[in-house]
């Protein structure tokens, strides 16, 4: 009876404990939620880290951030703008994005030392609060182009259109309009304190505490109507880029997509003059996927695109018909060509420091590298076509002829190597995998391709 009681309040005591753990379970898990529901949509500061070249992949970041940064109960979005240039349609679709923001937009170019150049001037612009840190600059937003200078019509009007652009975002921030259209038309460039001097910004600070404190108060006008600022104090959080879109950032720097634009075609070159061996196509299809995301963020020429194709087409004809040098020459004179007009079209990008080209560098190292590869297949096949123009002298048609011949090793096989048959060195392979020292007597039992498969022969055979 004592048993049975004792057992009976062990198994209460057990259950009694398991039953307050899932209670406090529940307790920690509701609580948690509700505590992070709440700090999600407590008010704060979202910061935006915005820098190097604009292109798509930054308009959609700024665009995804701000809808994250307003759907967490943001009070403001401050973008940390540091830029030398970018797309005059990537900067636009960002100005918009700025303009329609739910919630107000402060555009602050920082640290000291960063820039809001060219493209950079339109997004500070756009911001319902302008700031820079000292020691910054603002300017120099005139069109140029790619790789060439912009024809005069061509160029006059990409000058209107931007200056114009540049006025009508003045004049809804009520700044100074004609200053910032200098930027553009007479390629203007304002240190920190002559902008705000001029009215092209509101506020000088020297960090981003300063800035809160700076801009508490003010009023600035949504497209809801106008909002009074209630920024001090309040508690930053950073909206940082994803996974995905840090990658496809890294994709879209010219040298990246070039090189793999290279990397992609020989691949396939080697897949189809080598049919059967899947990796190299496999690995020139990823690489050319990968290189026109690349693409889709960057100005393409398709005449130079076009050039990297007859390129590696003409290469093909050279080592189908090796020898006649004349494809080769001209498939690299494609290549160097295509690579140096890849890129085109009119940015919002300094001369002084073109972002949207190939390193001349990068260029003449792939195109140097590649024609001797291209010299180097073409005499391993010229080589290849004598054994087997010799061979057949000898009533060897193809290599199914040499299955039961004998020969010696001549490079020991590891297991492959090569060996000597009928006055010919043949590449060749251990069909057993174990190594054959040179000057072994080996007979050939098949033939893969170029390549023929051996097996070792003991001196009482």
């Amino acid at each position: 009876m004592k048993m049975a009681y004792k057992y009976c309040r062990q198994r209460l005591n057990f259950h009694s404990l398991s039953f307050v753990f899932i209670i406090l379970s529940i307790f920690g898990l509701v609580t948690s939620v509700i505590s992070t529901d709440v700090n999600a949509q407590s008010a704060h500061a979202a910061v935006i880290k915005l820098d190097g070249g604009i292109q798509p992949s930054s308009a959609k970041f700024v665009e995804r951030a701000l809808i994250t940064a307003s759907d967490d109960g943001a009070a403001i979005a401050v973008i940390m703008l540091d830029t030398p240039g970018g797309l005059f349609d990537s900067t636009r679709k960002i100005v918009n994005v700025l303009m329609e923001s739910r919630i107000p937009a402060i555009v602050y170019v920082s640290p000291s030392g960063a820039r809001a150049a060219s493209a950079g001037t339109f997004i500070l612009a756009g911001g319902h609060i302008a700031a820079m840190a000292p020691g910054t600059n603002v300017g120099a937003a005139s069109p140029v182009g790619v790789n060439e200078d912009l024809p005069p019509t061509l160029g006059s009007k990409a000058k209107q259109d931007a200056a114009a652009f540049l006025r009508s975002i003045a004049e809804e921030r009520n700044r100074n309009s004609e200053a910032l259209a200098a930027t553009v038309t007479d390629a203007k460039s304002y240190s920190a304190l002559e902008a705000m001097e001029l009215n092209v910004i509101d506020v000088v600070s020297n960090d981003l505490s300063a800035l809160l404190n700076e801009i508490n108060g003010r009023s600035v006008k949504l497209s809801s109507g106008p909002h009074v600022l209630e920024t001090s104090d309040l508690e930053v959080r950073e909206i940082s880029m994803t996974v995905v879109e840090m990658f496809i950032k890294v994709l879209s720097n010219p040298n990246i997509v070039f090189f793999l634009l290279a990397l992609g075609g020989l691949c396939l070159l080697i897949e189809f003059l080598t049919p059967g061996l899947i990796g190299p196509g496999v690995l020139g299809v990823i690489c050319l996927a990968l290189a026109f995301v690349g693409l889709g963020n960057l100005p393409v020429n398709w005449i130079g695109l076009g050039l990297l194709g007859l390129a590696i087409l003409l290469v093909g004809v050279e080592l189908q018909a090796p020898g006649v040098t004349v494809f080769g020459i001209a498939g690299l004179v494609a290549f160097l060509s295509g690579a140096l007009l890849l890129f085109g079209g009119f940015v919002l990008d300094p001369t002084e420091e073109p972002m949207f080209q190939v390193s001349t560098m990068v260029v003449f190292g792939v195109t140097a590298t590649s024609g001797g590869l291209l010299l180097l297949v073409v005499q391993i096949i010229r080589r290849a076509q004598r054994t087997a123009r010799m061979a057949g002298e000898q009533g060897i048609s193809t290599m199914k002829d040499l299955i039961g011949e004998r020969g010696v090793v001549t490079n020991a096989l590891l297991p492959s190597g090569t060996v000597r048959i009928a006055g010919q060195e043949w590449t060749a392979v251990s069909i057993s995998g174990d190594n054959i020292q040179n000057g072994e007597t080996v007979a050939v039992v098949d033939a893969d391709g170029l390549t023929l498969r051996v097996t070792q022969q003991k001196s009482n055979q």
